[in-house]
């Protein structure tokens, strides 16, 4: 494809070059034959067609083209070959005309092909995926991206923008996917792979191929939403036939595969081969069956070709009618022991309805061989109806069995069911009539019993006769589905009333439980379900119940009215503080219990208004019950010991929550209350002192549990208080929960931590303020005799000062001490100690300072004597 170049020189000016003959003779000869090269290259090019059905073919062709193209473009645009351009135009050549125009076809070809290959190399990745990517998942991965791309270059090209353009790149991509397909499942030795190799080779040649059509419309889709004017509207036909038939066949061979080799070869199972009297014929089954897919395995066609679509419907339709009789035979042979039940169905009605509706799909197989008297009477005709009179036969006999079975079974068995009671009991005693709850009632109706009703039913369906006794109480069906229904809502209602009750309200409502259970014992005694009265029965059980149930709920009510009053009671807080301010001076220890002291007053004051209500409430219960109002009754003498019982554990509780809840606050780190250090007798101790505040604790505590002398006992087997008993001429014993509430272990445990704890901050606050006891020669020491003592001695006046020196500085030490110091809920005030402190330190100095005037006016006397001497003398 090389241009030949003119032999002559070219140097020089063109428009010289231009008037020179033999120049120009020579260049026109050259420009011809340039011409015709690459006319004869277009031509050729033109006529290219891709080389293979695959879309590779066609990026490779415009590759090609763009490379043949691209080496003569470049050569166009050589100097030397433009200079004989520009030399045969400025002399004006008639040849010009002709080369310029193929020059230009030229041109317009390249572009063409430059940018088809540009724009198809784009794909040129996804389809080598497509035709040769290691598996199905690569093939599936890459469908959407190439779509993609292919809308990208339907957007973007100027070429490829066509349907003539486009469309036809499609189906060479259809094909090569089709193709892919087809090695996939690979037909030749698919049937010698095991099921699930074949089947899952079937299952994803199908998927890839419905994939390809389901992204097609996808990017249909993103085409038209895109909002480019150029829409995806092919012909889909033209698209997806190949691939849609071949996603049939797909399914075509799944379906040999689920019903052949699957379905019917599992019937085989060892299982049955044990359990089956005639081994050889399973043999002789497992043969036919494997018969029946050798057509497939010796195909003369092509199934995934559309041409052949008439044969392999034949195979197809052969297969079907080989297996129907096959897959029903093997059916009934699996399952005769355990089979197969249409909805609602009984078991032997149920067996008997499978049976024959096997019977009847092979019966209307047969029924087409008939009307095709060719087919039956063919060699395969003739096995297929031998094997289904033999079948027919193995299904007659199984029913008859299945039905003389039962109906033997139903006359021995259905007249002890009639003489079933309708209620059974359980309980520790053969008595039901007793106060345990664990009495429990249960519906005497015997699932055979309802099965047998339903079999009877079913059975007159099948046209079988029934006896006359399960004809009569199938009759009675709703009859008995209603008295049921009603026991057992009565029975429910009756357990969940029971389960409602404690122990305590059991003992109270015995004559009424009794009474209910003496009513219920003619059902598991008396009434069986041939009984004329359990209609009555059900009547006279339910307004029974119902009765007990609205006594109940009275006395629930009551109960709760009860349990409210207790829990507001427990819920006291009977340790309430003081609440200081911020800023706010605490109270001091006295002030702080005394108030705690007068809170519980009030409190008690309210809590025995609420304890005083319940005799009353009780009362209420007495009246529903008893029919009377005394407080005293004897049939109430448990509930009332019950609920005395609930307040003493109420009390009990209330006082250990207070206990616990006084521990707490004394642990707290949140002062409550504040006591003093002060100098007493020469020795530093708190005020009060330890002693006092920790009888001021243990009456507080004292007080918290007396709180419950103020609950009166009631009288023995009564909710009537105890009145005051005189035991002496001059002593009066109130009875009162205290007695029993003290003695609490729990009680004793919290009233001694309490106190063990206070002992320790009291001890810890203590030891701390041991620390002041440094300054304890302030008072201890004899001002006066140490002093005089110096002075006697003459002592040095440095000696003097050092002692006033110690006592400033003492006396400015403790205004730099911290005042206050808090151990958990107390504040220990020291301010009252600095200051008596400081107050000594002050008075030392004052006696020194006195001591050094005295001693100085000594010495002025002295001095003064001595000079008058001195000026006598003079």
């Amino acid at each position: 494809l090389k241009l030949e170049m003119p032999t002559i020189n070219l140097d020089g000016d063109v428009t010289v070059l231009a008037t020179d003959p033999e120049v120009i003779q020579s260049l026109k000869s050259c420009a011809m034959t340039w011409q015709k090269l690459i006319s004869r290259v277009l031509e050729e090019q033109l006529e290219k067609v891709p080389q293979g059905h695959g879309p590779l073919a066609e990026v490779d062709l415009w590759c090609e083209k763009n490379a043949t193209l691209s080496a003569l473009s470049q050569q166009i645009k050589l100097p030397e070959v433009q200079k004989v351009l520009e030399i045969l135009q400025e002399a004006e050549s008639e040849c010009t005309r002709d080369l310029q125009i193929v020059l230009s076809d030229l041109k317009k070809h390249h572009m063409e092909a430059q940018d088809n290959a540009k724009f198809l190399s784009t794909l040129k990745r996804h389809l080598k995926d497509l035709s040769a990517g290691p598996g199905v998942d690569v093939m599936l991965n890459t469908m959407p991206s190439l779509l993609h791309a292919l809308r990208m270059v339907w957007l973007v090209s100027r070429h490829y923008n066509k349907e003539e353009r486009l469309v036809p790149l499609l189906e060479r991509i259809t094909w090569e996917i089709s193709e892919r397909a087809r090695r996939v499942v690979g037909l030749s030795t698919l049937f010698k792979e095991d099921r699930a190799t074949a089947k899952l080779k079937i299952t994803e040649a199908k998927n890839t191929l419905e994939h390809w059509k389901k992204c097609y419309f996808i990017t249909c889709k993103q085409v038209e939403e895109s909002g480019s004017e150029r829409y995806w509207k092919f012909d889909v036909q033209r698209l997806f036939e190949k691939t849609d038939y071949m996603a049939s066949i797909c399914q075509d061979l799944h379906d040999i595969f689920q019903v052949v080799k699957e379905e019917l070869c599992n019937i085989f199972i060892p299982e049955l081969i044990t359990v089956s009297e005639n081994p050889e014929g399973i043999d002789e089954l497992r043969r036919e069956v494997n018969i029946i897919t050798s057509p497939m395995e010796d195909l003369t066609f092509d199934p995934f070709s559309i041409n052949s679509a008439h044969d392999w419907a034949l195979v197809m339709e052969e297969f079907r009618e080989d297996v129907s009789v096959e897959i029903v035979k093997q059916i009934f042979v699996q399952n005769l022991k355990n089979p197969p039940l249409y909805k609602n169905h009984p078991p032997v009605a149920g067996a008997i309805s499978w049976s024959r509706s096997l019977f009847y799909r092979i019966k209307h197989t047969i029924m087409r061989f008939q009307e095709e008297e060719e087919l039956l009477a063919s060699e395969r005709g003739k096995k297929v109806k031998q094997m289904y009179l033999q079948v027919a036969k193995k299904m007659k006999e199984y029913e008859d069995q299945k039905y003389h079975q039962w109906r033997e079974r139903t006359e021995e068995k259905l007249p002890l069911l009639l003489k079933d009671t309708v209620l059974t009991v359980s309980s520790a005693t053969e008595e039901p009539v007793t106060t345990e709850k664990s009495v429990c009632f249960t519906l005497n109706f015997s699932p055979e019993f309802q099965e047998i009703i339903i079999e009877t039913k079913y059975m007159e369906q099948l046209g079988l006769p029934v006896p006359e006794m399960a004809r009569f109480v199938a009759l009675q069906e709703d009859k008995y589905l209603r008295y049921t229904s009603k026991l057992k809502a009565m029975l429910d209602r009756y357990h969940k009333l029971m389960e409602m009750v404690n122990e305590a309200e059991t003992k109270l409502l015995d004559d009424y439980i009794q009474e209910l259970r003496g009513i219920l014992k003619a059902g598991h005694k008396r009434l069986t379900w041939k009984s004329v009265g359990i209609g009555e029965f059900i009547v006279q059980c339910t307004q029974t119940i119902g009765k007990l149930e609205f006594l109940v709920h009275q006395i629930h009510n009551i109960s709760e009215d009860i349990s409210s009053k207790l829990r507001s009671i427990e819920s006291t807080n009977l340790f309430k503080f003081p609440h200081s301010k911020n800023g706010d001076k605490l109270p001091g220890a006295k002030e702080f219990f005394d108030y705690v002291r007068c809170e519980q007053a009030k409190d008690v004051e309210h809590m025995v208004r609420k304890y005083s209500a319940i005799p009353q409430l009780l009362i209420q219960v007495e009246g529903r019950v008893a029919n009377t109002n005394s407080g005293k009754s004897p049939k109430l003498a448990s509930y009332y010991a019950y609920w005395e019982n609930r307040i003493y554990q109420m009390l009990t509780q209330l006082i250990v929550k207070n206990l616990r809840a006084f521990n707490a606050a004394v642990l707290a780190n949140i002062p409550m209350l504040q006591i003093e250090a002060v100098l007493s007798v020469s020795e530093i101790t708190l005020q009060p002192n330890a002693s006092e505040i920790e009888k001021m604790t243990v009456q507080s505590i004292q007080d918290c549990v007396e709180v419950t002398k103020h609950f009166i006992r009631w009288m023995h087997g009564t909710c009537i208080e105890c009145p005051p008993q005189r035991v002496k001429a001059d002593e009066v014993v109130t009875f009162s929960f205290f007695s029993d509430v003290s003695q609490s272990p729990l009680i004793i445990e919290q009233a001694l931590l309490i106190t063990q704890n206070v002992q320790k901050l009291l001890a810890s606050l203590s030891k701390w303020l041991s620390q002041w006891k440094k300054y304890d020669m302030l008072w201890k020491s004899d001002k006066g005799t140490l002093l005089k003592r110096l002075a006697a001695e003459k002592a040095a006046y440095v000696t003097f000062d050092e002692h006033l020196q110690f006592h400033v500085k003492v006396a400015q030490e403790v205004t730099q001490q911290p005042l206050i110091k808090d151990e958990h809920f107390i504040r220990l005030q020291l301010a009252p100690l600095a200051s008596t402190v400081q107050e000594n330190a002050k008075g030392w100095v004052m006696a020194i300072g006195k001591v050094l005037n005295e001693l100085a006016r000594e010495e002025l006397f002295s001095l003064q004597d001595e000079i008058k001497v001195g000026v006598l003398s003079l």
